[in-house]
């Protein structure tokens, strides 16, 4: 029998009779004190545990006033500005020691980042034939999906799958951060080959590169890179590895660890929650709303165009008709996003190495408008910015990744923040997380059935 992809006007009847029976008067959540999203009103989330791993700020207490600040981030204490100027004044690649640093709580010498590394490298392989009867069987047109159909079928090569004492925990983490990179251009190479009719390449990680020149080395055909897309790339893994335990795949994370289920299942549940594109798809956005701009502005140094475009994407008359202006704005940060400040300079200096300029040049300008615009047409005043993903989609557009895997590429680098925070709950909280829902329907009588 084959499988049914349409909806039949059946299901069209059954979904009517599903919403008339759902839909509740939003006004109860107010009158029940219900903090919609886990947020208040204010935006701020509920607190739903504690965390060493990583800290978001964005405004502080001045003289008993909360007041907006330019947002922080820390990794385990330390700020991610300096972390990152650390190993890149050093012009070394930063990937593997802040995932060091995240796992483990303190920064490595030389001798243990040397060894962890050498770790990351043992783990860098797919069980034989992987490729051949995973990867390459029922490709999909969505890398995510792939992704958490491998993570998933990993489970049953694990002769330990089940295990959750901390040190098998640990080394299922250490796989999985490894071979991430292999998963999804494998998957993306796969998915290019037999769905879209181009060239099959499946080239296989070097031991002596390091994770972002590797993913590079994989997915183009002739395997070459510039140190400088090599930096940019690495330097957008760090930024996108950890970002608190509020976000939604890593509390989805938290939640699915804390019923005791295994690593690959909980990587997968995050996987699903970063595909959502209010999580992990914005930079796909930017990146088609910045097409579409180009299309409508003729020129792209007329402030007064821009702004005229701008102004028709808050008033639901340009691109998808939502009212967005993607890459602007964050659920924490207001002045300032830290990541889109570490980022702006490389930037800029891809965009030049590209012959990209012309498109920085907008890309800053709307930066510079978008704040005051949705100022005054929103009139929201706790400060709008530049969020990381403003850049970052830029970013791997500049770097010929293809908008399949820019997602995938966020979960390259997170998979190292849910493992931190998996290990996190194991740890120590050892209690379910379960959550209260208030029940608003009303008590009915049962009706036998040749009575309904």
């Amino acid at each position: 029998m084959a499988f049914n992809m349409k909806v039949t006007p059946e299901i069209e009847a059954l979904t009517d009779i599903c919403l008339d029976n759902s839909k509740m008067d939003v006004s109860l959540y107010s009158k029940y004190e219900v903090k919609r999203g886990l947020r208040d009103l204010n935006g701020v989330g509920v607190l739903a545990g504690l965390t060493q791993i990583s800290n978001v700020v964005s405004s502080e207490m001045i003289d008993g006033v909360k007041t907006p600040c330019d947002g922080r981030l820390y990794y385990r204490g330390i700020n991610v500005e300096d972390l990152t100027r650390g190993f890149l004044k050093e012009n070394r690649m930063g990937f593997e020691e802040v995932a060091y640093l995240l796992l483990f709580g303190m920064l490595p010498s030389k001798e243990e980042l040397a060894h962890f590394d050498a770790l990351l490298k043992q783990q860098q392989s797919l069980p034989k034939n992987f490729v051949r009867d995973v990867v390459m069987k029922a490709p999909s047109k969505d890398m995510m999906n792939t992704l958490s159909r491998s993570v998933l079928t990993l489970y049953s090569y694990d002769t330990h799958a089940d295990d959750t004492s901390l040190p098998n925990v640990l080394r299922q983490c250490i796989t999985l951060i490894s071979v991430f990179p292999m998963l999804s251009v494998y998957g993306y190479q796969a998915y290019n080959h037999y769905m879209k009719g181009k060239s099959l390449y499946i080239h296989n990680p070097s031991k002596k590169l390091s994770t972002a020149e590797n993913i590079l080395r994989m997915l183009r055909p002739d395997q070459k890179y510039t140190p400088l897309e090599a930096t940019i790339l690495d330097l957008a893994l760090v930024l996108h590895m950890e970002h608190g335990g509020g976000n939604n795949s890593t509390f989805t994370t938290h939640v699915v660890s804390s019923s005791g289920t295994d690593t690959y299942s909980a990587i997968a549940a995050a996987l699903g929650s970063l595909k959502g594109p209010k999580h992990g798809g914005a930079n796909i956005k930017v990146v088609r709303m910045f097409d579409d701009m180009k299309e409508h502005v003729k020129d792209w140094t007329d402030e007064d165009e821009v702004a005229d475009y701008l102004r028709k994407l808050l008033h639901k008359e340009a691109f998808d008709q939502k009212g967005l202006i993607y890459g602007m704005g964050h659920a924490v940060y207001s002045i300032s996003d830290p990541r889109a400040r570490i980022f702006k300079g490389f930037v800029e200096q891809l965009a030049k190495e590209k012959h990209r300029e012309k498109d920085y040049n907008l890309y800053a300008l709307v930066e510079e408008l978008a704040p005051k615009i949705i100022a005054e047409e929103r009139h929201i005043y706790k400060g709008v910015s530049a969020n990381v993903d403003f850049y970052s989609g830029f970013v791997y557009s500049m770097l010929n990744l293809p908008l399949e895997l820019y997602t995938p590429m966020f979960a390259c680098a997170r998979i190292v923040g849910w493992s931190a925070h998996r290990m996190e709950e194991l740890i120590n909280t050892d209690k379910i997380i379960r959550p209260a829902y208030r029940n608003v329907k009303e008590e009915v009588a049962y009706v036998p059935l040749g009575e309904r």
